[in-house]
């Protein structure tokens, strides 16, 4: 599997989940285009650094060949399924109460709740 693939089958799987599994429906809300909008320069920034450096580089034969500042356009199927997918398990998770803190309150007395 070349990372062309490997980068499509990331971002099908990442919409699938978010409207399916977790059914988040991220996808459809603004404040997740404006999150992503914030994201996106900082990797493009991030992306051309190592690439343009040769710190991360790729075989011609593994990238459709069409490259965004030095980095092959399918670092951005790839990073946006990595954004996608960490904000839905964030959500998916956060609804299940995993983002309680599992320590009792005290109040002032000294008391647990």
């Amino acid at each position: 599997m070349i990372y062309s693939d490997i980068a499509i089958t990331a971002f099908a799987i990442a919409v699938m989940a978010d409207l399916f599994l977790f059914k988040n429906s991220l996808l459809t809300r603004p404040a997740f285009w404006t999150s992503y909008t914030i994201i996106l320069p900082f990797q493009l920034l991030t992306n051309w650094w190592l690439t343009s450096k040769n710190i991360v580089m790729y075989s011609p034969d593994a990238i459709v060949g069409l490259r965004i500042f030095s980095a092959p356009a399918e670092d951005l199927l790839f990073g946006f399924a990595l954004v996608l997918s960490v904000m839905g398990m964030w959500e998916f998770w956060g609804r299940r109460g995993m983002q309680q803190d599992p320590r009792p309150n005290k109040n002032k007395g000294g008391k647990s709740n």
